[in-house]
């Protein structure tokens, strides 16, 4: 089939959709640094971490060798409500750019979601239900996740309790009818309801709230009620891990017609859609068996990656959750209220920092107008409404395919949009307004915090 035309969607039929979940720690020479227990110092054990996460996500969480893990028959049918997602050629794109490179993306957001979560929500969501739980606990920054999650109960009919950053609650209430819709209940975060939230409320009094604050109030919310577990949305090894059907399908589509893409580009907030795409073809470059360069792409406001520093920090700002080696700007961090949608994360998933701090990756943060910029061009040649967080990665694409046209050069760039921005609207109507602007940290405002850093022997 490698001659053949590449039609505009390429569909894989649900006989080929990916029956195992690729592990891409197994193929790492050098692993991750373990997560440690903030009280001892130590690596934390399975049945620490089994106090906060569900036994089968804890053995996910902890599992560097296994290079495949069957994905149960269950959660393989749910898939099928929605997947395949379609592989996509951006003819459009490519002839409103004049460009010689070829550009293809990985559309995730075809359920009601809007985004890729949906593929770790359902898998957390059955562990829990078949653990015999009640209910699970999270956060949500823009929504997404929450709205995921939120659906995967449902279905399995599970409590769920979902902390929503302060100013996306304020700023996407759809995105939080469509929670309560599926029976989720939605607190805007920092709240008065759990001991963290005050405690940061007390010192941050006008804080619009951070992934970091939700996820400290979700997880002392979880640990204090009977027959509830926490589930994370992105970051972690686990939800990497479920993500990589995105990857795997992708491979699976491009290798039917001879496809070798040049770059690959995501966008980075915690690392779940960037990794989630990108982990066959890093497999590939550890076993020595192809090279790529690989864009992880993220907000000038909560530069992780391009200004962070490589180290053990808190995943929360309330410091409740083990620590975890990574490019962090420091868990009290607290991203500008300006910046539209998700990406506010302070820190990266431990997998993608050690790939990062290898070489095997590299990056670059965008300001949020010129986000908006290439996402209104995007929508307006390729009929697809573009989540702000995805539109990271698009700007990076089209940068690069205007590279291609001064050089010549016919790359094949391939990037995930992995989110649909209709709950995004306040963002537009900035944007078009003339009123969205884009905030920097300073380097002080940056090392401020990371002066906070856990001190680790």
């Amino acid at each position: 089939m490698a001659n053949e035309k590449i039609p505009y969607k390429i569909y894989l039929s649900e006989d080929e959709l990916p029956k195992q979940w690729y592990n891409v720690r197994a193929d790492m020479k050098k692993k991750p640094a373990p997560l440690l227990n903030p009280a001892t110092g130590k690596p934390v054990t399975a049945e620490e971490l089994s106090h906060v996460f569900c036994d089968e996500l804890v053995k996910q969480e902890l599992d560097e060798t296994t290079p495949y893990i069957d994905i149960p028959e269950e959660i393989q049918s749910f898939y099928k409500m929605y997947r395949p997602a379609p592989l996509v050629r951006a003819y459009c794109l490519e002839k409103a750019l004049d460009t010689p490179a070829k550009i293809y993306y990985k559309f995730e957001g075809n359920n009601t979601s809007g985004s890729h979560k949906l593929n770790s929500a359902i898998a957390q969501a059955y562990y829990a239900k078949k653990q015999g739980l009640k209910g699970v606990t999270t956060e949500t920054g823009a929504g997404q996740w929450g709205t995921a999650l939120s659906m995967a109960c449902s279905y399995f009919g599970l409590d769920c309790n979902v902390y929503m950053v302060k100013v996306s609650y304020e700023q996407k209430p759809f995105r939080r009818e469509v929670m309560r819709t599926y029976g989720a209940s939605v607190t805007p975060s920092p709240s008065t309801t759990t001991e963290v939230g005050r405690k940061i409320l007390a010192e941050f009094p006008d804080t619009n709230g951070s992934l970091g604050c939700a996820i400290s109030e979700a997880v002392e919310a979880a640990t204090s009620k009977e027959g509830y577990r926490y589930v994370l949305g992105s970051v972690l090894s686990q939800v990497l891990l479920h993500q990589t059907v995105i990857g795997l399908e992708t491979k699976i589509a491009m290798d039917k017609y001879g496809i070798k893409p040049d770059i690959i580009i995501g966008c980075a907030g915690g690392g779940s859609n960037l990794g989630g795409l990108i982990s066959p073809f890093v497999g590939e470059k550890l076993r020595g068996e192809a090279d790529y360069q690989i864009i992880a792409v993220e907000p000038a406001s909560c530069p992780s990656l391009t200004r962070g520093t490589y180290a053990y920090d808190f995943c929360d700002t309330g410091k409740v959750c083990p620590l975890q080696k990574m490019y962090t700007l420091g868990s009290g961090f607290m991203p500008s209220p300006n910046h539209a949608g998700g990406l506010r994360y302070h820190g990266m998933s431990s997998i993608l920092s050690e790939l990062y701090d290898q070489g095997l990756m590299e990056a670059r943060s965008v300001e949020q107008t010129s986000v908006f910029q290439a996402a209104e061009q995007f929508a307006r040649v390729e009929g697809i409404l573009p989540a702000p967080e995805s539109s990271h990665a698009i700007r990076a694409a089209i940068d690069e395919a205007m590279k291609c046209k001064e050089t010549g050069e016919e790359k094949t760039i391939l990037f995930g949009l992995t989110g649909t921005g209709y709950f995004d609207m306040y963002a537009y109507a900035a944007f078009n307004d003339g009123k969205m602007s884009d905030y920097i940290p300073t380097d002080e405002e940056i090392q401020k915090s990371l002066a906070k850093l856990p001190k680790i022997d």
